[in-house]
């Protein structure tokens, strides 16, 4: 017998439980009526569904709106797939550790030095002017 309490009393409780979250259902839609038939508002997202009447029954799709959003979306979607096919392409091309390959890095030297080189030779060039150029400054006579 006492079982049978302890079920009915779950069942009870679990029906009071479940009864606000189906108010807040109720509450969640707003019906409109509109010229050419209702709109249907979720309060939640916003999302307007346009519904006619016909033959006593009521027969909704989604506003052009929504439409346009999900098109959108499908889009946003192939997009990010493509973008992540990319990365995964230039990800796995990667060097350890982000380092340019060798031959890259040689190239990348000789260019390094020929630069320092030139740079150099140009150091030594302007030394080797500025000497040459500087006139002879008379020494004063002491007496």
């Amino acid at each position: 017998m006492r079982h049978g309490w302890t079920l009915a009393g779950a069942a009870a409780f679990s029906a009071l439980a479940a009864m606000p979250a189906a108010a807040q259902d109720v509450e969640r839609y707003r019906l409109e009526r509109t010229e050419g038939g209702y709109v249907r508002l979720d309060t939640r997202t916003g999302a307007m569904t346009l519904c006619r009447e016909t033959d006593g029954r009521l027969s909704c799709a989604p506003a052009a709106q929504e439409r346009e959003a999900g098109s959108e979306v499908e889009a946003l979607r192939e997009r990010v797939n493509a973008l992540e096919t990319r990365l995964a392409a230039l990800e796995s091309r990667a060097p350890a550790a982000g380092l340019p390959p060798e031959e890259e890095f040689e190239r990348g030297m000789s260019y390094m030095e020929r630069f320092f080189r030139m740079f150099m030779g140009l150091v030594r060039e302007f030394e080797g002017e500025s000497t040459r150029t500087a006139p002879d400054r008379p020494t004063p006579e002491r007496t």
